[in-house]
This record gives structure tokens, sequence and C-alpha cells, in this order.
């Protein structure tokens, strides 16, 4: 899985061809790093330009205010031509510079036509939409982005933990992560094989709670979640896979 792959993909169709052919892949072994590799995956696919030209020509016609895309070189990880792909990738995606969440599920759902990716989509918006203004705008994807590919392991934990917080109170209950898993099944619908019974997200929660629950109160914290996630290979590997995918 590299650069090579979304470089590639000529097209929306393929793009998202690509796109549930990683989600399934990772869903075989589904463990608390899914979320964040799905938020990963969307996102490149999304603002990857499907027809990118490295001509240095074409790459000057990109532009996203000169001053504001200094800012976002010193402020990202990203270089200036890094920020123009994506920019590019943005635009075509996002004329008016900004996304509402009702713009965020209907672009999710052209990834998702076998299943309901309304409540994911939801969830992931509202990770990115950090002022709680009902939209994103391309500063907020690229900060985003930015921690998701090239943050440091505390940087993505945060992000992560974040996420399944989902009342923002610094604690992960059950019923949080109940919904995030329930959401993922809901948007890979039939796409799993074998077929999930019924209560697989459920007994997802119950193994991350019996590994992440440290002091068994019923809640995950911050430091609980990190610590655990830090003594997971398999979570830290996964959080590496598209560190250099731009």
């Amino acid at each position: 899985m590299n650069v090579i792959c979304l470089k590639c993909c000529k097209s929306r169709s393929l793009q998202s061809m690509l796109f549930n052919f990683l989600l399934f892949f990772f869903l075989q072994e589904i463990d608390i790093s899914t979320s964040y590799i799905f938020a990963e995956l969307f996102l490149l696919c999304l603002f990857y330009p499907a027809d990118t030209v490295e001509d240095e020509m074409e790459m000057a016609t990109v532009r996203h205010r000169p001053e504001a895309l200094e800012l976002l070189e010193a402020q990202s990880k990203f270089t200036k031509k890094e920020l123009q792909i994506l920019y590019r990738g943005f635009k075509n995606e996002c004329p008016s510079g900004v996304v509402n969440e009702d713009t965020f599920k209907e672009i999710y759902s052209q990834f998702f036509p076998q299943g309901d990716s309304t409540t994911y989509a939801h969830f992931l918006f509202n990770a990115f939409d950090t002022d709680h203004n009902g939209s994103v705008s391309f500063e907020d994807f690229v900060m985003g982005l930015s921690i998701l590919l090239r943050g440091t392991v505390q940087e993505k934990l945060n992000w992560a933990f974040n996420l399944y917080d989902i009342n923002k109170d610094g604690y992960i209950t059950k019923e949080e992560m109940l919904d995030i898993m329930k959401a993922i099944y809901d948007m890979m619908g039939k796409c799993t094989y074998p077929v999930l019974k019924e209560d697989a997200p459920r007994q997802h929660v119950e193994t991350f709670f019996q590994k992440m629950d440290k002091n068994k109160d019923g809640v995950v914290t911050i430091d609980e979640f990190i610590e655990s996630c830090q003594k997971d290979e398999n979570i830290m590997r996964s959080m590496q896979l598209f560190e250099n995918v731009i």
C-alpha cells in the first residue's frame, strides 16, 4: 500500500473499488484503529485527484490564496506542492470551499452504495468540525489529514480518542464505542465475508473494554486509551500505513 495505488486510480469508480477493497481487508481483523484507517482511506481517495499530473506548469495553476497556503505549510506537515495537490482534489469535490454535513454524507455514500454510511459519516464529520460551526473548510481537512498521516503517535491517538468520544466529555463509554462499531458495520453493508453475526459489534466492544478499561470503572480515559494502544503492535503498525502516501 503506497502512493502508486492512488496514482493509478484515474477515475472515481476505480478509487471507490480500491477503497472498498482496502476496507474489506482491514475489516477482517477489526480493532480500535479500524475507524482511524477508514478516515485516512476516505480522505485520501476523496481529495487525492484521480488525474494528478506532475507537470509543473499545471501545478502552478492550482492556487489557494498564497498567504494562506504558506500558513498551512507552516502549520501542517505537508509541502506546498502536496497542499496544491490536495486543494485541487478538494476544490473538485467542494467548489464552494467548505463542506457541510449533508454534502459530506452524500460524498461518503458514493463509496458505500451497498450500505448505510450516514451515521459513520456524521461521526467523522464531527471529528473534523472542530469549532462546531456546521461546516468543514479546506484548512480543517488539511490539519486533520496532517495528523492522520504524519502526526506523532500521541497526536494520532488523541485524534482517534476524540472520534470515539462522541459527546466530548473526556471519556469513552461502551455505548459510544458501540455506536461507532455499529456505524462501521452498517456502512459496509453486505461487503463482509463471512457474514457477521448481529452481536459482532457488541462483542468487539467487550473485547476492547477488557483490554483498555484498566480500573474497570466502565469508561476509558485518554490515558488508558493511549497506554493500551501503544502496547498493541497491530494498532501502532496500522497508524503508520499511509504516512508516505501523498
